[in-house]
């Protein structure tokens, strides 16, 4: 409990005593779930403490999504612009500004057009909200596993029909939007 109250002093604004102390049953739960697995290659508290600690960032991430509708994500303020934060350059020239606003304007008239709503919502959520994947698949009534192979038929797609209209590969749109 000690290691588990340093570890989240500093994530967890009110009531870290009772916080700590569920994460610790909850912990204690699965320690005793898995002690066959100890191997010996670390001092046990060390496992135990490494345990505990990866529960109480579970639930804190799914604290954090609790609240938060997949339509939510999905829909942007101005109703239309996709550009994932990663991808944007605020600082980008004139002409680079416009290929990439060109560029993403036809990729979200592809996403549109061209998966299905499940793979749409799948793929919009992960990219453009930063879902975890493990709280879209729980969400959609899925596993990890399918999601990842629904979105990752999603992406292929998407990069078929980028290269049939534009003659784009992956690498080329990636290159579109790299800082100089």
């Amino acid at each position: 409990m000690r290691g588990l109250r340093a570890t989240l002093a500093t994530r967890i604004d009110q009531d870290l005593d009772a916080a700590v102390d569920d994460f610790a049953q909850e912990a204690l739960m699965k320690i005793l779930d898995g002690l066959e697995s100890f191997r010996g290659e670390s001092r046990f508290t060390t496992w135990a403490q490494k345990i505990a600690v990866h529960v109480a960032f579970t639930e804190l991430r799914r604290r954090r999504w609790k609240d938060v509708s997949l339509q939510d994500l999905l829909e942007t303020p101005n109703g239309n612009d996709f550009t994932p934060s990663f991808l944007s350059d605020p600082n980008a020239a004139p002409e680079a500004d416009v290929t990439q606003r060109d560029l993403m304007a036809l990729i979200l008239e592809l996403i549109e057009t061209e998966l299905t709503e499940r793979q749409r919502t799948a793929l919009l959520a992960v990219v453009q909200g930063g879902m975890p994947l493990d709280e879209v698949a729980r969400r959609m009534g899925t596993n990890r596993n399918a999601l990842y192979k629904l979105i990752h038929d999603a992406r292929q797609r998407l990069q078929k029909r980028l290269e049939e209209k534009l003659g784009l590969t992956a690498a080329d749109v990636l290159a579109t939007f790299e800082k100089p």
